[in-house]
């Protein structure tokens, strides 16, 4: 079969998953987080750590919680790592410098799993399962909980209150995350990956010396990293690597489970809101970005552009021959698209235009369908930024969902829009200003689009790494980690503070001159409006980088 056909059979079968568990999945996610029935377990949970789980909380006490649990987290996993050498099952591991423990505390605890080191050389045992494993896990669960407060400001009148943090935190972990991870880690060993925890075996390399591979829960850490959650994984080569992502279809399933949650969250949304249309309408732009994203990504690494792939026949340098070029570029795609991060190919070998698409995809705000919770997040301020300019053309005061959109809501919009794009473009602008570029493997258009894949995956959350750019100094751990830590928080601040403004609303009846949320119209609208501000604010950076060396 041929690589083309056998690569658009590969996608029509991720989208034909997707569809048929969108309505199932979401609609049990709609319970979990609806419900009021509390499980022994959880009641467990909640005597243990003080909380009331009939209280609700304003946008003020539920931000608070958020940042109160992330800080608590991110000092736990800073001393487990600086400790680790005295810790059980840590295989004779030095402890993690300083910088480099900040820098990988801020990036689990934000969902973003950024590594600067190999994990197979670095983390022992215990901390990666009992600290950055964790981590994969709850970091998820707050970014589902605050896209829930963000619905629940939507579906709910002349109140203060978004529900309780700790309430949907836990739900979502024990009855969400914790249940597939188990189903899906199953899937995986049955499909070759390592599950046990072995200190390590020694083999013989080509080149005549030997080499420790070290094994560990490599399947059930898989599926964590997989859920949208990130690529923080065992291994240095990431999913590229056959303990990891052993076949063909090991590689569908990891690419599903990217996409399971983000993309059946507008279910929820629907359902929350009581017009299971508005959920198909998010859902239908999230569709359109995301196949034009991996559309592209195939067509320019299946056209092998530049004068090596074309002497060899297909763009082949950085990828595994088992996942052939395309499905090394719908990984890609799909791991940019949303907040996972995880890769099976250096995006530094694709093509200049192939090793684009996946900048582009972060730098839309990861929305299509986005990270657990922060793609809905996401695209819901999209969603408003939206029927405002719609409401500018026409002289009205704009509405979603029955809730207008006034110049509190529209400026926590903006603001929220505003914080990525600042936090790239300033600490590229930083790493060139200061010398730090010369970390960089390669030198002119090349070297910029290293960096600024950098910058980007950062500040998004997201965490794939670019490669070819040395990031293990004391400069690029702390900028890096600065650019997670405020990528994640300050718009969580503003979509709470949205949240809150918008529940303390009374709902406007739908009237003649009200704008459809529904139809074609309006989703052909929001992607307009997504392509265009991002294009207005990257098209300088991408011009002097892949586009430059693409031309």
């Amino acid at each position: 079969m041929a690589v083309t056909t056998a690569g658009v059979l590969f996608i029509l079968s991720l989208v034909v998953a997707l569809v048929a568990i969108h309505k199932p999945f979401g609609d049990y996610i709609f319970r979990v987080v609806s419900g009021q029935r509390h499980f022994r377990v959880e009641r467990g949970i909640y005597r243990l750590v003080g909380v009331d789980a009939s209280a609700e909380q304003s946008w003020g006490v539920y931000a608070r919680s958020v940042l109160a649990f992330s800080a608590v987290s991110i000092l736990f996993l800073y001393a487990f790592m600086r400790l680790q050498n005295h810790l059980w099952l840590s295989l004779g591991f030095d402890p993690v410098m300083t910088h480099g423990a900040w820098n990988t505390a801020v990036s689990f605890v934000t969902n973003t799993n950024w590594q600067w080191y190999s994990g197979e050389s670095a983390m022992g045992h215990l901390v990666q399962m009992a600290g950055l494993a964790v981590q994969n896990f709850v970091s998820a669960a707050v970014g589902i909980a605050v896209a829930v407060a963000l619905v629940r400001g939507f579906a709910r009148r002349r109140t203060g209150d978004l529900g309780n943090f700790w309430v949907d935190l836990t739900r979502v972990t024990l009855r969400i995350l914790l249940p597939i991870s188990v189903l899906g880690a199953l899937a995986l060993m049955i499909g070759g990956a390592v599950q046990n925890l072995s200190a390590g075996t020694e083999v013989t390399t080509l080149t005549g010396g030997s080499q420790t591979i070290t094994g560990g829960p490599v399947a059930s850490q898989e599926v964590i990293k997989e859920l949208g959650t990130n690529g923080g994984g065992f291994y240095n080569v990431n999913s590229a690597h056959p303990f990891e992502n052993p076949t063909t279809w090991t590689n569908w399933l990891e690419i599903f489970l990217i996409l399971v949650i983000p993309f059946s969250l507008p279910r929820v949304f629907g359902r929350m809101v009581g017009q299971n249309r508005q959920g198909y309408a998010i859902a239908a732009v999230m569709a359109v970005l995301a196949i034009a994203s991996i559309a592209l990504t195939n067509v320019f690494e299946l056209a092998g552009d530049g004068t090596v792939p074309q002497a060899a026949g297909a763009a082949l340098e950085g990828k595994e021959v088992r996942f052939d070029v395309s499905n090394s570029a719908t990984f890609a795609a799909a791991t940019t698209l949303t907040s996972t991060g995880a890769v099976n190919s250096f995006h530094d070998s694709h093509t200049a235009l192939g090793g684009m698409m996946p900048l582009i995809n972060m730098m839309l705000g990861e929305v299509a369908p986005g990270g657990v919770g922060a793609g809905l997040y996401g695209m819901l301020i999209l969603a408003v930024i939206t029927v405002f300019v719609a409401g500018l053309m026409v002289g009205r005061t704009p509405e979603y969902v029955g809730k207008k959109i006034g110049a509190r809501e529209i400026k926590l919009a903006s603001l929220y829009f505003l914080v990525t794009p600042a936090l790239v473009l300033i600490g590229t602008a930083a790493a060139f200003a200061t010398g730090n570029n010369s970390t960089a493997l390669n030198t002119g258009p090349h070297a910029l689009s290293e960096v600024l894949y950098a910058f980007t995956s950062a500040s998004n959350n997201n965490g794939s790494a670019f490669a070819g750019l040395t990031v293990s100094t004391p400069w690029w751990n702390t900028a890096l980690g600065l650019c997670m830590l405020l990528g994640r928080f300050l718009p969580i601040i503003l979509v709470l503070a949205l949240a809150g403004s918008l529940a303390r609303q009374q709902p406007t009846p739908a009237s003649e001159g009200t704008l459809p949320t529904h139809r074609p119209l309006f989703v052909g609208m929001v992607v307009g409006v997504t392509v265009i501000l991002v294009a207005l604010t990257f098209l300088p950076a991408l011009a002097l980088g892949p586009l430059a060396e693409g031309l």
